[in-house]
C-alpha cells in the first residue's frame, strides 16, 4: 500500500511547498525588489486583458488577506512592516488602474469587453447594466473612503504618533528606574528601549501612509473623469461611434473600473484603520 506523502509538523504543508515558502521568507528583500521592479513595468507597458483580469482579482484578495490580518494580530508591532506594504499595494493598485485607461481609451470602442472580464462583470453584472447607479455607487464609495474612513484613520495615526513621541522620555525613565530597582535586568530593558523604539517608529511611518491612502482616492476620483471624459473623445470623435453608445460603453467601463479599484482601497483603509485604533491598548496591557 503506497504511503501518504510526508507533511510537515507545522502547517501541514508538502515539502516542497513549504521549502519555497522558507526560500521566499529568506530571500524578501529580492522579492519586494522584484515586485517593485513589475510594478514599474506595468506603469509602463501595456497589459493584455487575462493579466489585468488576474492583477485585478489579486488586489481584491491581498486587500482582504490585509484586513483580516489587521483584524487578528494583537500588537501593531506585529504587523510594524504595513507601511511598506501600504504604499507597495498602492502603486499596485495606480498601475493596475494605469493598465486598465490604457484598454479602456485604446479598445473601448470594441464593446465592454475590451478591459477584461472582471471590470465587465462590476460593470455589467453588478450595476445591472446601469451607468447611473454604477457612478452613483463609485461616488459613494469615493466618499465613504476618503471623507470618513481615510481621514478618520489619517487623524488616529497622527495623534497616536504625536502620543508616542511625547511619552517616550517617560517611558525611558520608567525603564531605567526598573533596572535600578531590579525589577528587570539589562537584557529586558534593552528590549523594552528597542520595542518603544519600534513603536514610535511605526506610528509615525503610520502617519505619512495614510497620506498614500488619501491620494490613491484622489487619483481615482480623477481617472474616472479622464476616462469618461476622454473616452467620449476618442469613440465618437476618433472611433465614429454614435454618442449615446460611445457614452453607455465608456461610462459602463469606467463604473467598473472605479469600482474595481476603489474597493480593495475601501477594505486596506479599513485595515490601516483597524491597525492604528485597536492595537495600541492591547499593546500597552
Amino acid at each position: 500500500m503506497a504511503e501518504a506523502p510526508s507533511t510537515t509538523a507545522g502547517g501541514g504543508l508538502p515539502p516542497q511547498l513549504s521549502q519555497v515558502l522558507n526560500r521566499l521568507h529568506a530571500n524578501r528583500d529580492i522579492v519586494v525588489a522584484l515586485g517593485v521592479i513589475g510594478i514599474i513595468l506595468m506603469l509602463i507597458l501595456p497589459l493584455p486583458t487575462w493579466m489585468l483580469d488576474f492583477g485585478l482579482a489579486l488586489s481584491i484578495t491581498l486587500s482582504v488577506l490585509i484586513l483580516m490580518t489587521a483584524l487578528f494580530i494583537e500588537k501593531p508591532l506585529q504587523l510594524s512592516s504595513f507601511p511598506t506594504i501600504l504604499l507597495v499595494f498602492t502603486m499596485f493598485r495606480l498601475g493596475l488602474n494605469l493598465a486598465s485607461t490604457r484598454l479602456i481609451l485604446g479598445h473601448g470602442h470594441e464593446g465592454t469587453q475590451a478591459a477584461g472580464g472582471v471590470i465587465h462583470a462590476f460593470g455589467t453584472f453588478l450595476m445591472g447594466g446601469q451607468t447611473l447607479i454604477g457612478l452613483t455607487i463609485f461616488a459613494i464609495l469615493i466618499i465613504i473612503n476618503f471623507i470618513v474612513i481615510t481621514k478618520g484613520a489619517g487623524r488616529i495615526a497622527e495623534v497616536a504618533a504625536r502620543f508616542s513621541l511625547d511619552a517616550m522620555p517617560g517611558k525611558q525613565m520608567a525603564i531605567d528606574a526598573d533596572m535600578s530597582a531590579g525589577l528587570i535586568d539589562e537584557n529586558q530593558a534593552r528590549a523594552r528601549r528597542k520595542e518603544l523604539e519600534n513603536e514610535s517608529t511605526f506610528f509615525g511611518a503610520m502617519d505619512g501612509a495614510s497620506k498614500f491612502v488619501k491620494g490613491d482616492a484622489i487619483a481615482g476620483l480623477i481617472i474616472t473623469f479622464v476616462n469618461i471624459i476622454v473616452g467620449l473623445i476618442v469613440g465618437s470623435g476618433i472611433n465614429g461611434l454614435p454618442l449615446g453608445e460611445a457614452f453607455q460603453t465608456y461610462t459602463t467601463l469606467t463604473a467598473g473600473d472605479g469600482l474595481v479599484s476603489q474597493i480593495p482601497a475601501l477594505i486596506t483603509s479599513t485595515a490601516a484603520g483597524l491597525l492604528v485604533s485597536k492595537g495600541r491598548h492591547r499593546q500597552d496591557g
